[in-house]
């Protein structure tokens, strides 16, 4: 189909959904042009009605109709919703569209695939997703998909956040909640500044609506989608929760009623279990020494089941239940660990985090459980704060990794709740060393053997090569040394030092053609295994602010064995890049037939405004270049 026919029958497409498809007669309009542009998909209609009839009665109706343009936009359908046995899901349905207008699918709701939420357990055999999955043959499609749920659970109410991801557009969102009850309802408003959002609000009634959003393209370190897009945040004073009413308006309430209605009764071992766990740490006075036993007899003999928060409801599986079945999720593996330690007198406390690469707060002056969808474990001892994510098996004791460092959480107390910060691992706490011997050949190929040492959040991104097949890591390192050809791995050796959050890795290696020939000359690049490759994309007019969340430290030195009948011709000079996102230092001296290579690379973390982007590109344009700064061999012998 040529693309004058296409953009013909698309506008064909949209204006009989007008005239005849009585699903659709919220589409009044053909899509506006601004709103295709970097839009993968668009919403042409999201609305959201809460309505809050009771402290323990709450209904959800969802609407949700997209027109989706290419293979990329499938994900932005968002044809699921989660239930369990206080979650009931009373009506579902959907239909497809295809380009013309014609309904090609009406999914009735026998025909929505129900499947477990989790990955195994029948702990949680309640907890469960249903959705529609659809295979496009042609683009564009639009699937309309609705629902309504009900719940005695209101301690949850969903927020508003009209795009949620970058090129999604937005025709309309609206969302309404309906309080029918006498609780007060608190409302947080987040990114409305440079937005056109109509609301209104009297005492039973509050709405949102926003209109015609174009999508945003990611952009080379762009914030979360979410720190940059409308969010409204909703919560009510007094609330239902697994049977249990509460009433709260700041983070110490919720922290009391947490520890004395959801947590309290839930740490109940059986006499045996307390006899192995005592026996465990007899002889050990330490009290942190007893947590990394207790760490890791729980990493040795439990095993984590996804569910997520907000589906599994709010209360652990009892300790007893995890210590039977021994496997549990976030919620029922902490509170077990943290029955394991009160067994041995060492305090700790259940704490809420939002997680994930991209760090996301707490929100400090709004109190609601609508917020965090993780749980771990706090040790305070001896005026410092250490904390454990008990679904990991392989993480060291007191290393929470990129999933849920240096931001806010939610610390329950038995005096209430606390909001604490997660350790940060930033710049030269997250380091990379790098050292070598390598032999450099006259045909231009290179063997030797190289030891990397990571710590910090490189740690976080290596250790798992140690669990990995030969076939595997070795997949691995030609990934990340892709500009070498003809790479190989002749050995390989790990050691993941736990207590020092160190992984060490020891590789001899071999690749043919590294240094280049040319008549009488070699160009060899001394930077072998640390180079930077890519410089970020440019923007003629950058959009978004960007973040540099964690920062970074390099530290390389390698000896380049010189070809036997070649000297050196030429050598860089010594490279020095110094700006307020980093430095760079690199030297090369010749010393008895070898090179010696030295390099030192700080990336610093920050948030900075767009306008500095083009400053912090140019620097990383300079590191790149430095790191393909050649030496020229030229040979003696014939």
């Amino acid at each position: 189909m040529n693309k004058k026919l296409f953009v013909i029958l698309f506008t064909c497409f949209l204006s009989i959904l007008k005239v005849n498809a009585q699903d659709f007669n919220f589409l009044q309009e053909p899509i506006p042009t601004e709103l295709k542009q970097n839009a993968n998909a668009v919403v042409r209609l999201e609305a959201t009605t809460i309505n809050l009839n009771g402290i323990a009665n709450m209904e959800i109706t969802y609407n949700r109709v997209v027109t989706v343009f290419n293979k990329e936009g499938n994900k932005l359908v968002k044809a699921y919703v989660g239930y369990d046995d206080s979650r009931k899901i009373t009506s579902i349905q959907a239909n497809v569209y295809n380009y013309l207008g014609n309904k090609i699918k009406k999914v009735k709701p026998k025909e929505f695939k129900d499947v477990s939420a989790t990955d195994g357990g029948t702990l949680y055999s309640d907890s469960r997703i249903q959705y529609f999955e659809f295979t496009p043959t042609q683009y564009p499609y639009t699937v309309h998909f609705s629902y309504t749920l009900k719940t005695p659970i209101t301690v949850f109410i969903p927020s508003w956040t009209p795009v949620t991801s970058y090129y999604e557009s937005v025709e309309k969102s609206t969302y309404t909640i309906n309080n029918n009850t006498d609780t007060e309802l608190f409302f947080k408003n987040k990114n409305f500044e440079g937005y056109t959002i109509d609301t209104t609000s009297n005492s039973t009634k509050t709405s949102y609506k926003i209109t015609n959003l174009k999508a945003l393209k990611r952009e080379y370190l762009s914030p979360s989608i979410h720190k940059v897009t409308p969010v409204v945040l909703v919560a009510p004073k007094k609330f239902n929760a697994n049977g249990v009413r509460g009433e709260a308006s700041n983070w110490q309430e919720y922290g009391i009623w947490m520890h004395e209605k959801i947590l309290s009764g839930r740490n109940k071992l059986t006499p045996e279990t307390i006899t192995l766990v005592k026996k465990l740490t007899q002889g050990i006075e330490d009290p942190l020494e007893k947590a990394k036993t207790i760490y890791k007899y729980v990493q040795d003999n439990t095993r984590y089941i996804s569910v997520q928060v907000g589906i599994g409801g709010y209360q652990p599986i009892s300790a007893f239940q995890v210590d039977k079945v021994k496997y549990g999720d976030c919620k029922g593996l902490t509170n077990y660990t943290q029955a394991l330690l009160e067994v041995v007198g060492v305090p700790s406390y259940y704490t809420h985090v939002e997680s994930g690469r991209k760090k996301e707060n707490m929100e400090q002056d709004f109190a609601s459980l609508s917020q965090g969808d993780h749980v771990i474990l706090n040790i305070p001892y001896q005026g410092k704060d250490y904390w454990l994510d008990c679904t990991s098996q392989l993480h060291p004791f007191n290393f929470v990794g990129d999933f849920t460092d240096d931001r806010d959480v939610l610390v329950i107390t038995p005096k209430g709740g606390i909001l604490k910060r997660t350790p940060k691992y930033l710049d030269s706490v997250n380091l990379r060393t790098t050292t070598g011997k390598i032999k450099l050949s006259q045909d231009g190929s290179i063997q030797g053997n190289l030891q990397l040492s990571s710590k910090g959040i490189v740690y976080d991104n290596r250790f798992f090569l140690e669990r990995l097949s030969e076939e595997d890591y070795t997949k691995q390192y030609k990934y990340y040394w892709d500009y070498i050809n003809n790479l190989h791995i002749n050995n390989a050796s790990f050691q993941n030092i736990k207590d020092s959050v160190l992984f060490k890795e020891n590789l001899d290696i071999e690749a043919q053609s590294y240094g280049v020939l040319s008549g009488k000359r070699m160009l060899v690049a001394p930077n072998i295994f640390d180079k930077e490759v890519s410089v970020p994309d440019r923007y003629r007019n950058r959009l978004l602010d960007f973040e540099i969340q964690r920062g970074s430290l390099q530290e390389t030195a390698f000896e380049i064995q010189i070809p036997e009948g070649y000297q050196i011709e030429a050598i860089p000079d010594n490279l020095n890049a110094e700006s307020k996102y980093g430095t760079y230092t690199a030297s090369v001296a010749v010393k008895n037939n070898t090179i010696y290579y030295k390099r030192s690379y700080l990336q610093k973390h920050g948030n900075y405004s767009k306008t500095e982007y083009k400053a912090y590109r140019d620097f990383k344009r300079k590191v790149a270049r430095f790191d393909n700064s050649k030496i020229v061999l030229i040979k003696t012998t014939k």
